[in-house]
């Protein structure tokens, strides 16, 4: 009996103490965050959504676009490897913090513009629309046989999932304004009876049916994005090594048992040497599928290779002083093009990076560090691009 009489008071103090444990758990989750809004104001205590008062929308997550990846934020080693490569196509090494972002699975591809196209020649001008055409003669060469790829390139179906090029810095900058206009549109219809507006009225961001714009990556987001640095950091979170390439190891095939000996990347193995012996082609063009090689650790194709990417910072040889938070270069400040002479240099305001290596490149350009620089209106057959998207919170 005494057994019994003490089993009990044993689970009585038990269900009282797991009452309590309930009570506290549940005072700690009750924290107001962007998705569990309070009903009254945390600093004056006044009620929401109340008539003629202040509006607070409901918060259900970013919205997030097609083809995006999210790409959570940290710390990267920028640059080369060692001072040595300053004057080759690097920046002395140093370590930067980038915030989340999103980022295109892969880069826009020639039915993705052609769509953008289609859309500029319906409801814009003729000078925008041709504004926005890709110089297709970037295949023509006076000792080479690329007559076709001017012809059918861009416009055969056969080459649909294939990387843009001949599109310059400008044009890739209109492309991703007017991705952004058309995917605000689309999300604005879709909100309907979920926040009202007066006709033709464009919603605000405080609605939270907003996408912030698509744009170009910053060179220091796109490096993060390219390395990958996922479950590489020893138990103190440093860094304890820096990829070579966009993958593990030094060797560009693939180790596994499967794909044994495939590269990991299109791009030129050597004087002459584009595609390999047959049976080992990336393609039948220069150029690649836009996800014939495997992602990175992000999910990312095509990180090295196939095609350089534009990204959004202005070009100087150096970045000392450079912020080291979510850094990017939009002109020539603390580096003012003036230190520089036009007869003898092509570094000015209008010099934009590009990086990642192409079909037409040595292995050398491949490594996420390195970097070049072409005139914001210039294009090749070797530069591509990819859109980026800041992430607005948890």
């Amino acid at each position: 009996m005494m057994q019994v009489k003490y089993l009990v008071y044993v689970l009585r103090n038990l269900s009282l103490m797991l009452c309590v444990g309930a009570l506290l758990v549940a005072c700690f989750n009750n924290k107001p965050t962007s998705k569990k809004r309070r009903k009254k104001s945390t600093a004056t205590g006044l009620p929401y959504n109340k008539k003629g008062g202040f509006q607070v929308s409901k918060f259900k997550g970013q919205q997030v676009g097609p083809n995006l990846v999210f790409i959570e934020g940290g710390s990267v080693v920028m640059g080369g490897f060692t001072e040595e490569l300053v004057h080759t196509g690097y920046t002395p090494k140093r370590k930067v913090t980038v915030l989340s972002f999103y980022m295109d699975e892969a880069v826009v591809t020639n039915v993705n513009w052609r769509e953008y196209l289609y859309y500029l020649q319906r409801d814009s001008t003729e000078e925008e629309y041709k504004a926005a055409l890709p110089d297709t003669t970037a295949w023509v060469r006076e000792l080479a046989y690329n007559d076709p790829l001017v012809q059918y390139y861009l416009k055969s179906p056969g080459f649909d999932d294939y990387p843009v090029v001949g599109v310059s810095w400008v044009q890739a900058k209109g492309y991703c304004q007017w991705r952004t206009a058309v995917a605000n549109k689309s999300l604005s219809k879709k909100a309907g009876k979920a926040y009202k507006k007066g006709e033709g009225e464009d919603l605000p961001i405080e609605s939270g049916y907003v996408l912030p714009e698509y744009r170009l990556p910053s060179e220091a987001e796109w490096e993060y994005a390219a390395m990958a640095m996922v479950g590489t950091q020893s138990l103190d979170f440093l860094q304890s090594n820096q990829r070579i390439y966009p993958w593990d190891g030094s060797s560009l095939r693939r180790t596994s048992k499967k794909d044994k000996g495939q590269f990991l990347a299109n791009f030129k193995r050597g004087r002459g040497n584009y595609k390999g012996l047959p049976g080992e082609s990336d393609s039948d063009a220069p150029t690649s599928n836009v996800r014939a090689h495997p992602p990175n650790d992000f999910g990312l194709y095509g990180m090295a290779g196939n095609v350089n990417e534009w990204v959004e910072d202005t070009y100087r040889p150096l970045s000392f002083g450079d912020e080291d938070f979510n850094p990017i270069r939009r002109d020539g400040t603390g580096d003012p093009a003036s230190d520089y002479d036009p007869k003898h240099s092509l570094v000015n305001d209008r010099a934009k990076v590009y990086k990642g290596g192409s079909w037409k490149d040595v292995s050398y350009w491949l490594t996420p560090g390195a970097r070049r620089y072409l005139d914001q209106d210039s294009s090749t057959a070797t530069i591509g691009f990819r859109c980026a998207m800041t992430s607005i919170g948890k």
